[in-house]
Order: structure tokens, then C-alpha cells, then sequence
């Protein structure tokens, strides 16, 4: 039987503390459910932004959940490399979903995606006719998909990066196979298609950053 790693007593604490205030809960919650802004935040839970801005410090300097920009937004989602981090998501995973003041949360989070999603579109649309152009310049979708599988046949895969997401399709087709993917572009207009994607067919495993494939350091 596995054994459970043991956590330094005053992370345990401070975690707990961070988490013991009803917003702040509801922000853990959400968060594992999507990466969100302070004002995706402020919407759903209606409340101000200095409010929320100012839970979201208090998780972060927890470890409980992790920042990072994008042009100019600052994403929020819950942390990855704090060993508070770990105790966030079991906290989490013992929350009803049924919970009323939860299922209000995700209805309000589903209609933010819902505008995510929306402006994703009106961006593709208006620039259709340039994709249709670009795309049959190169190889069909399908073939390429094809051979990508073709080549990694049975080969374990464990965490994926994608250099130039684009509209994150990628993490998309491999999501099945790996257990965690990132996707790096440094359009901020294929960001929002990435992001709309993962949203789409429920990637909680994947998510995408603002990023310089020839600069990653």
C-alpha cells in the first residue's frame, strides 16, 4: 500500500487557515474547475474586485492557488508545485456537488465560458476566409493527426508541451494519452481559441500560457 506523504506542520496550517472563509472555498472550487481572472471571479461570485483580489492573495501567498499573466490579464488557477497545493484538491474532492451555493457557482462559471466561447467565434469568423487560405496551403488536418499517432503508437506519455498551441488542437487529440499538457503561443487572440477549446470538451488536465517558444527560459 502507498504510503502518504507527510506535510510540514505549518503548511498544513496556513492552507487550512487560507481556506477557512467561505469565499475563499468557493474560489478553490471554481479554480478547479477552470483558470479564471478577478473579474471572471467578480462575476460569478458577485463581489468587488478589490474583495476578490484580495482572497486570491491570501490563497496565493497559501500556496493554495498560483498567478500568472497573459498580455495584460493575470490568470488565477489552483497551484501545482506547493505541497499546499496537494491539500486544496482533497479539500475540494470531499465538497458536495450538489451543494446549492456550488452548483449557483458553476452555473454563473458556465455562462463566463459561454463568453469565452462567444468571442472565440466572432474572432474565427472574422478571420475565416485568411484560415481557409493558410490551411490549404499544407497537408489536411486529418493526415497530420493521423501520422502524429502513427508515430507515437503505444509510446507512455506522461505530461505534453505544445509549442504554438495555435488553437490548441493538439492538447486536444493527446488529452486521452497524457496526464498533464501545456500549450504555449504568443497570440493572445489563439489563447483565447485554446482556452474556448479546453473549456468546450471539459480539459481540466490541459491548459495554455501566454509564451515565446524561441525565448523559454
Amino acid at each position: 500500500m502507498p504510503t502518504r506523504a507527510h506535510l510540514p506542520f505549518d503548511t498544513i496550517y496556513e492552507a487550512l487557515k487560507a481556506a477557512a472563509e467561505a469565499t475563499r472555498l468557493r474560489i478553490l472550487a471554481l479554480l478547479a474547475e477552470a483558470e479564471l481572472t478577478v473579474s471572471d471571479l467578480t462575476a460569478i461570485l458577485r463581489q468587488s474586485q478589490p474583495r476578490i483580489s484580495r482572497h486570491l492573495r491570501l490563497l496565493a501567498e497559501a500556496g493554495l492557488v498560483e498567478r500568472f499573466r497573459e498580455g495584460s490579464w493575470a490568470f488565477f488557477r489552483l497551484g501545482e508545485r506547493e505541497n499546499a497545493a496537494k491539500l486544496a484538491r482533497e479539500l475540494i474532492a470531499h465538497l458536495d456537488p450538489e451543494d446549492v451555493t456550488l452548483s449557483r457557482d458553476r452555473e454563473r462559471l458556465a455562462a463566463v465560458r459561454t463568453q469565452r466561447a462567444q468571442a472565440a467565434q466572432n474572432y474565427f469568423r472574422q478571420h475565416a476566409a485568411e484560415w481557409d487560405r493558410i490551411r490549404k496551403l499544407h497537408v489536411a488536418d486529418e493526415a497530420v493527426e493521423a501520422a502524429i499517432i502513427g508515430a507515437l503508437a503505444d509510446a507512455p506519455l506522461r505530461a505534453l508541451l505544445d509549442l504554438g498551441t495555435g488553437t490548441g488542437r493538439m492538447l486536444e487529440l493527446l488529452a486521452p494519452r497524457i496526464e498533464r499538457g501545456l500549450g504555449l503561443d504568443l497570440s493572445l487572440d489563439m489563447l483565447s481559441l485554446a482556452r474556448a477549446r479546453l473549456d468546450r470538451v471539459g480539459l481540466r488536465h490541459c491548459s495554455v500560457r501566454q509564451g515565446d517558444i524561441y525565448d523559454l527560459a
